[in-house]
């Protein structure tokens, strides 16, 4: 793995704050927060590798119920330095486990039940090493990075889950 900044086709990928870790450069593949809908084979696609014998995804999806109340649909709305939070989780995951490559996308804006909200896709030489690095890169972004949830209930109510 190499550490240096890179320019990658969106621009900037990866920054080096102190504090921030280790910039792993070529493993994280593809980093996004995003208003359009989510896509399983641009993760995979950004994945792939001949060095990765597994890929292990999650793929979180709104849900139309939650603790027994019905949902209509939702809102993410995420902190002017989530991305940047996002990419120190991320370059964490990266540089402290034997991953190939990352990919990690998020919605932002309005969705829908069935929409998809997060994308996760992580290959490695073995399975076990990519669904452990997958579950804590998915573990660690909702516990770290500041992308709040308002829920959207069919009663009317509403509730913000995750927010300060």
């Amino acid at each position: 793995m190499a550490e240096a900044e890179s320019t990658h086709p969106l621009g900037l990928w990866h920054s080096r704050l102190p504090g921030y870790g280790r910039c792993v450069v070529g493993v994280v593949t593809l980093l996004d927060l995003r208003e359009s809908a989510l896509s399983v084979d641009e993760c995979m696609d950004a994945v792939r590798s001949p060095a990765a014998g597994g890929i292990a995804l999650f793929v979180g999806v709104v849900r139309e119920e939650d603790g027994g109340r019905g949902v209509h649909g939702l809102e993410y709305s995420a902190h002017p330095l989530a991305e940047g939070e996002l990419r120190r989780v991320t370059d964490a995951v990266a540089a402290e486990c034997p991953v190939t490559a990352v990919a990690v996308v998020h919605r932002v804006g309005p969705l829908q039940i069935g929409d998809l909200a997060v994308v996760i896709a992580v290959s490695s030489p073995h399975r076990a090493e990519a669904f452990a690095a997958c579950r804590r890169l998915i573990d660690d972004l909702k516990e770290q990075v500041p992308i709040w949830k308002h829920q959207l209930f069919v009663d009317g109510d509403s509730e913000w889950v995750g927010s300060p």
